[in-house]
């Protein structure tokens, strides 16, 4: 039975590490992937930046997230423009109406989204504002709320500062894995080099090992928030 997918993201690159390979068999099995991305990724980086350098960058940074979005074949993709690394400066209210109005367009089944434990305050925010939109009152269409990790922000949060990432729903994302790596080879900026966590090395290495931990060649881990069937 084919599904909607809706996939809720602070930044641009967060989508595809926390759930690129799974995007790509949703394509595969038949569902329809949407994508929005709520902060806009560029001005946290610089103390000061003209307008027009600001301008270019975001619009280089639209372009390599439809690429990586065209990948894996995502149905659509939202970008929105809420302060980078600053969402703890908006009012949730205003984070959350934004959600609620993806919901209404999409009517999503499975919603995948960030950990509430991630370092970064984006990341945080994100999650809060998605859990309050899909509250389970009568109406709603998600029936699957699922948290994935971002490398160099998940694992990154002390284990004493907030609740650690312990996947318990796995995807199996052996015949995606390449689609994934393609796709954030389009985020040449955001990317790093070995040993860091958000390098290709680092990814393909954390896919490996979720898989192996159950059982299989290479996966995605998430932590399921509801399941209403």
């Amino acid at each position: 039975m084919k599904q909607s997918i809706l996939v809720i993201a602070a930044h641009p690159d967060d989508e595809v590490l926390g759930c690129g390979g799974t995007m790509a068999r949703h394509v595969r099995e038949g569902d329809e992937v949407h994508v929005v991305i709520l902060a806009e990724g560029i001005t946290s980086r610089y103390q000061e930046r003209s307008r027009e350098a600001r301008e270019y960058e975001l619009s280089e940074l639209a372009k390599a997230t439809q690429k990586a979005g065209d990948i894996l074949g995502i149905s659509s993709l939202r970008l929105h423009q809420f302060p980078d690394n600053r969402m703890d400066g908006v009012d949730l209210l205003d984070v959350i109406k934004c959600v609620e109005e993806h919901l209404l367009r999409v009517a999503p089944d499975i919603v995948y989204t960030h950990h509430a434990g991630d370092l970064n305050i984006d990341h945080q925010v994100v999650h809060r504002a998605v859990v309050t939109a899909c509250r389970p009152q009568p109406g709603q269409s998600v029936h699957t709320l699922l948290f994935f990790e971002v490398a160099s922000s998940t694992e990154w949060q002390p284990p004493a500062s907030a609740a650690t990432f312990a996947p318990n729903w796995f995807v199996n994302i052996s015949d995606t894995l390449e689609a994934k790596i393609t796709a954030l080879s389009y985020y040449k900026n955001e990317m790093r080099t070995w040993p860091h966590p958000r390098s290709i090395e680092a990814i393909k290495n954390l896919a490996l090992w979720r898989g192996a931990s159950y059982g299989i060649e290479s996966a995605e881990g998430f932590i399921l928030g509801r399941y209403t069937r």
